[in-house]
């Protein structure tokens, strides 16, 4: 059952050796994560499972101890999905997390939440993540989210994933009209923990919104179903003209 979730924006510029000299731009962003982090680890969960936008090709399941990394933007360091053991270990302890799959790696949302989870001292339940690929419909990403909602007693879910790409001209989607009130929906559904609000977000605008969060916050409102939580939006802005928000549901 779910019993806490965290919603987060995931763009690398999240991470202060990606953003370099902007790093200060998010620094609120980053502080409203590390408090929304602090809600799941007060949840006391039995599992933590971190969900992502990922690209054709890296969806699926990413076990504990997955690598990931900033390489393609010039950081070069390696992040670890949750604690890293010896591959041995690993093995002997969770027979499951050696499937082939576990050399993936991590995609780039995933990796930005590994890296969140390391910086806030994350000590709690086992994480294991998910990567997501826009096309799944609003019915899978609910399907999938009940399915991680049932993988044990007390679930908490660690959500990555950005509003629309399109509030300005410089917007990576340019400027679309529609944005500004697509992203408004959704902060407020977020804030609300509203899950018929999350589930009937449009697929096919949020894909020409360029909204990576679409999925992701779908398969929330999946696992959030029957699970009575309440929310609140510690963040919200639109700085390079995308859309961020950062939520706490409990």
């Amino acid at each position: 059952m779910l019993v806490a979730a965290a919603v987060c924006p995931a763009p690398p510029l999240l991470v202060p050796p990606v953003a370099a000299g902007a790093a200060g731009e998010l620094a609120d962003a980053r502080t409203a994560c590390s408090d929304a982090l602090a809600v799941l680890a007060a949840s006391r969960p039995d599992r933590l499972v971190v969900v992502g936008p990922a690209d054709p090709g890296a969806g699926g399941p990413y076990p504990q101890g997955s690598r990931g990394g900033f390489h393609g933007f010039g950081v070069v360091s390696d992040v670890h999905l949750g604690r890293h053991p010896h591959p041995a270990q690993h093995a002997a302890q969770d027979p499951a997390q050696a499937r082939p799959d576990a050399g993936r790696p991590l995609p780039v949302s995933l990796a930005v939440a590994a890296w969140l989870l390391a910086h806030t001292a994350w000590s709690g339940a086992p994480v294991d993540g998910l990567g997501v690929e826009e096309p799944l419909t609003t019915a899978d990403c609910l399907a999938t989210g009940r399915e991680l909602a049932a993988r044990a007693e007390r679930v908490a879910l660690l959500v990555m994933g950005d509003g629309s790409a399109c509030r300005t001209l410089k917007a990576p989607g340019y400027l679309d009209e529609r944005a500004e009130a697509f992203d408004a929906a959704a902060a407020h559904a977020l804030a609300a923990a509203d899950v018929a609000a999350l589930a009937a977000i449009d697929p096919r605008l949020a894909a020409e919104l360029k909204a990576a969060g679409r999925a992701p916050w779908q398969v929330l409102a999946g696992a959030a179903e029957g699970a009575g939580l309440e929310g609140r939006l510690l963040y919200e802005d639109a700085p390079y003209g995308v859309g961020y928000f950062v939520a706490a549901w409990s």
